[in-house]
């Protein structure tokens, strides 16, 4: 009877414990990816140690602009590091799909020259001015700063866009001339292309006009379905704002991450780092900066922005 009570016990205690087993969750079930997009150049030099330390559940696709579009459209990516421009014109086109989570990037171009003609933006009356980022941030920031210093960007001088900063660069060697270029290839170029020079910091020279804040050029977005993820959402803006953080103060080793990631040279990336202007803003900040921005890019060309202006609903409030 002894013997037949423990067994009795036995099984009760092991019906219990596979009760117990079938309803709850088992633990090893994998985790959601969290899918990121990140452009191949200047606003995706501060998540490198991000990119380098990531958990094995977040997957990264560094790619190209015409790249990145899609895949934010389609929803094959729950973040993406943008131009501003191009965030406000995806939440128009995706009516309201995605929202911007925090500032990333502040001004990064620059005009330079391989002569010593220009130290002025009035330099540029007359000059023809080789340019990349065509219907991007960089022509709408260029084209606002030459009117507010007195020049039709359409008369007063030729603009002449190529696809790609590395195209700019190759005309500079071949013709010398004058060029609008974002780091880090100003810092390339000067090694590559003799008498090379920065003429003008574009970026100071928007922050003279003082009529829109600072010179912002990249953003991190994120899609709306994203955002009921609150732990995932918390844990990459942490980690965005981290990496940022020691990107800026080690340089030196953040380099040979940034040439890992195949935006630049590690000896490039090191010297060009420091003049990225990157930082990590979100908040009511964000969202202040990037309304002053906005504003300034409407009222100059408001197909820059996707042709009105986003609302409240555009900027992430945790």
């Amino acid at each position: 009877m002894k013997i037949k009570r423990l067994t009795a016990l036995t099984a009760l205690v092991l019906m219990c414990a596979l009760l117990f087993a079938c309803s709850t969750p088992s633990s090893s079930e994998p985790k959601e990816p969290i899918r990121v997009g990140a452009l191949k150049g200047a606003t995706t030099i501060g998540m490198v140690k991000y990119i380098e330390d990531a958990a094995e559940d977040t997957d990264f696709s560094v790619v190209t602009i015409d790249e990145i579009v899609p895949m934010v459209v389609k929803g094959e990516v729950d973040v993406a590091a943008v131009p501003v421009n191009l965030a406000a014109t995806l939440f128009k086109n995706t009516d309201g799909a995605i929202r911007v989570l925090a500032v990333n990037t502040l001004g990064l171009t620059y005009i330079v020259e391989t002569g010593d003609e220009i130290h002025s933006v009035e330099d540029l009356r007359g000059k023809t001015v080789i340019a990349t980022g065509k219907s991007t941030t960089p022509e709408f920031t260029l084209r606002h700063i030459l009117r507010q210093n007195g020049l039709d960007p359409d008369v007063d001088l030729t603009l002449e866009f190529r696809n790609e900063p590395a195209e700019a660069v190759a005309h500079l060697k071949l013709n010398g001339g004058i060029a609008m270029l974002p780091q880090p290839f100003v810092t390339s170029a000067e090694d590559t292309v003799p008498g090379l020079r920065e003429a003008i910091d574009l970026t100071k020279e928007w922050e003279k006009l003082g009529d829109a804040g600072p010179l912002v050029i990249g953003v991190l977005i994120a899609r709306t379905e994203f955002l009921e993820r609150e732990e995932d959402v918390s844990a990459v803006l942490d980690a965005c704002r981290a990496s940022a953080e020691w990107v800026v103060a080690n340089p030196a080793e953040a380099a040979p991450l940034v040439e890992k990631t195949g935006i630049a040279p590690a000896a490039i990336a090191k010297r060009a780092i420091p003049k990225c202007h990157i930082t990590f803003i979100e908040g009511t900040e964000m969202k202040e900066m990037l309304s002053a921005f906005l504003t300034v890019m409407f009222e100059n060309a408001p197909e820059s922005v996707g042709g009105t202006l986003p609302g409240d609903e555009f900027y992430y409030a945790p």
